[in-house]
């Protein structure tokens, strides 16, 4: 049996996990709205994927000023959205000690304020519409943290947490949350990572080389979203951490002092 036909709209669509998500959605027939900073990034995804009729909205999370007219603008082009994934974000390579306030500002305004800039806006129109799904990529750092990772485990935290009080306060609206924790994915956020003065790594990781590849996070994205998960950790052995975080922090703690993470 075929899966409703859904409007779904991708933020960090022209890379990553979030082409992978278009790339997916599209197959099963959903309709694409794509964003991401640059509308020709946007435009080289829509045509390779071959989604024609994929509404580009690209806006910027750093610098979300508009975002609620860009929202509203479209909510209008697509006639409603019933699933937005969040996917765009920046990750972090760094010592806390060696880090600038402003790596950790960078952090939190892509990760974290953008995405709320952004929630916030399609809010209002999904509870008048009756309801929708917001599927939010963290990452397991969101649930733990590890060393390198001081700034980007702060966002992730927090992203966690402003999203479990939507979930509390709006499930009688029809809202759903399924919060994404994925380990290490073979995608190029260690390539993009802020080193400790702002500037990117430029290096793929080892540990993120032979983490699970995009589309195996897609499907498990999907999977989540349709399931109505609260929560998913697509990962390989690294998803261990996440259960010993609930059930042994101590055994934790030990193990990410000298876990190699980069």
């Amino acid at each position: 049996m075929n899966a409703p036909r859904r409007t779904v709209w991708i933020s960090g669509a022209s890379s990553g996990i979030g082409r992978a998500v278009a790339r997916a959605c599209h197959q099963r027939g959903d309709r694409l709205i794509l964003s991401a900073r640059m509308l020709e990034n946007l435009e080289a995804v829509r045509q390779e994927i071959g989604a024609d009729d994929a509404l580009l909205a690209p806006f910027d999370l750093a610098s979300p000023d508009g975002i609620a007219a860009l929202v509203a603008q479209t909510w209008e082009d697509a006639g409603g959205v019933n699933v937005v994934v969040h996917s765009g974000g920046i990750s972090q390579r760094s010592r806390l000690i060696d880090t600038t306030p402003e790596v950790d500002r960078a952090m939190m305004e892509v990760n974290y304020f953008g995405t709320l800039a952004f929630t916030r806006a399609l809010l209002p129109h999904m509870i008048a519409a009756g309801g929708g799904h917001f599927a939010v990529v963290t990452s397991l750092m969101g649930l733990f943290s590890a060393p390198m990772r001081s700034g980007y485990a702060g966002a992730k935290h927090a992203m966690h947490g402003w999203f479990e009080a939507l979930r509390a306060e709006h499930h009688g609206d029809g809202i759903r949350v399924t919060m994404v924790s994925p380990g290490f994915v073979r995608t190029n956020i260690s390539i993009n990572a802020l080193t400790a003065d702002g500037t990117a790594q430029g290096t793929m990781d080892d540990a993120t080389d032979n983490g699970i590849t995009a589309e195996q996070c897609a499907a498990a994205i999907l999977r989540g979203i349709d399931r109505n998960k609260a929560l998913i950790t697509p990962a390989k052995k690294e998803k261990l951490g996440y259960w010993l975080s609930r059930f042994a922090p101590g055994i934790l703690r030990r193990m990410v002092r000298s876990a190699k993470v980069t």
